[in-house]
């Protein structure tokens, strides 16, 4: 079946989440990815906790359908091997700091020469440009310094990152749709690019109502816990058995909710019968709706809620999630084999075509697993010079 990369290169250079992650997608869409790291192993996500047997579950989450390379990049031999992988690559992606590639001697003006229509997507905490281009960049700091963590977490409380890598998921998405992008371009005839991607300017972009509420109107959102800064209710209650999540919109879901609560009177009470008068008397309207929602458990009010259209939900633990019927339905979750492992579930990407399907063809790959045959296919090298480069440390 034709899948919509086929015949797109990449050349992988990254590690961690945010631009391995970008790769991974455009791998389930057919592109042809070389994860590419040093003989030693440069992902350190690989060392993290838990594992199954002696992989870690992190990095399996990050790399299905990819082949894995090594090469030493530091030294000569490996430049001139993976510059030779250039010529015949359309893309190239990394997230060293900023400037490691030009210090490597394979800076995208470097690349140019030895493929003109090479597309380069560098992926940092900070971008190429700016006072703190040369900083790390880590989730979980461009969450604080990119101000979700301030909007994040009870209004008596800390500041809360949120609890997956936000940034970086987002981040990878951005990723792959900008060299989606830039290969558009260039069929049309249009150049490679050198593509740069900031996770904090990715934060920024997500800032959404929050930024344009300070930057419209000079608003500065507060932390409201499981509550919204401008719509009531949308929040949290707590029900008989557990936590349910619910999002009345507009005022005709109000309505709605008011004759589920059997509290007509709310509809129209001049406190609660729009969402601006909601918003000024939330704590009262908040308290009464809790006292009611103790009364039934999260199923049952789901049933009542979703019956009159009103969004909601129990909030449940990952668990939960994957025993919940609509994602089992969707087939959200896919096994695959594995060569030390037997077979490992992975989430599917959730793309769903028409007329393609998206399967996982190939699973996380091991550290250098397709170094020799992809070697001597690619580069038509023989056993004895690829024994003299794994002996220097080469591969």
């Amino acid at each position: 079946m034709f899948e919509p990369l086929e015949g797109i290169r990449i050349l992988d250079l990254s590690r961690i989440y945010a631009s391995p992650a970008g790769s991974m997608i455009l791998g389930d869409l057919g592109a042809d990815v070389i994860r590419i790291e040093s003989p030693e192993g440069t992902d350190t996500m690989r060392d993290w906790w838990p594992f199954v047997e002696e992989q870690s579950t992190y990095y399996l989450t990050a790399n299905r359908n990819k082949r894995s390379v090594t090469i030493n990049l530091k030294s000569e031999s490996g430049k001139a091997l993976f510059l030779k992988l250039v010529t015949n690559a359309d893309v190239i992606m990394e997230n060293f700091k900023t400037g490691t590639l030009d210090r490597l001697g394979l800076g995208y003006e470097e690349l140019k020469k030895h493929n003109p229509s090479i597309i380069l997507c560098s992926v940092t905490g900070y971008g190429q440009t700016g006072p703190y281009r040369n900083e790390p960049g880590y989730d979980p700091v461009i969450q604080a310094i990119g101000g979700l963590m301030e909007v994040t977490g009870h209004a008596d409380g800390d500041p809360t990152r949120v609890g997956l890598p936000v940034v970086d998921i987002i981040a990878s998405l951005y990723t792959s749709v900008s060299i989606l992008s830039a290969i558009l371009a260039r069929n049309k005839g249009g150049a490679g690019q050198h593509i740069d991607i900031s996770l904090l300017d990715v934060q920024i972009s997500s800032l959404a109502n929050v930024a344009s509420s300070y930057l419209m109107k000079g608003f500065i959102s507060k932390r409201m816990g499981n509550q919204h800064n401008n719509v009531v209710p949308y929040q949290v209650f707590q029900c008989e058995d557990r936590p349910m999540m619910i999002a009345v919109g507009n005022d005709q879901q109000f309505k709605k909710l008011c004759n589920i609560l059997d509290r007509p009177e709310w509809i129209t009470d001049e406190k609660y019968k729009t969402n601006a008068a909601r918003v000024e008397h939330r704590d009262d309207i908040s308290e009464k709706i809790q006292a009611l929602f103790r009364e039934k458990s999260a199923d049952e009010w789901f049933t009542l809620l979703s019956d009159q259209g009103i969004p909601s939900g129990p909030v449940n633990n990952v668990e939960q999630v994957f025993q919940h019927p609509q994602v089992q339905a969707r087939e959200m979750v896919e096994e695959i084999p594995h060569p030390t492992l037997g077979k490992v579930k992975l989430v599917r990407n959730p793309i769903r075509f028409s007329d393609t399907s998206l399967k996982i063809k190939k699973h996380p790959p091991l550290l250098g697993e397709h170094t020799l045959s992809f070697l001597k296919e690619e580069l038509h090298l023989e056993d004895d010079e690829l024994e003299n480069l794994r002996s220097q440390g080469v591969i």
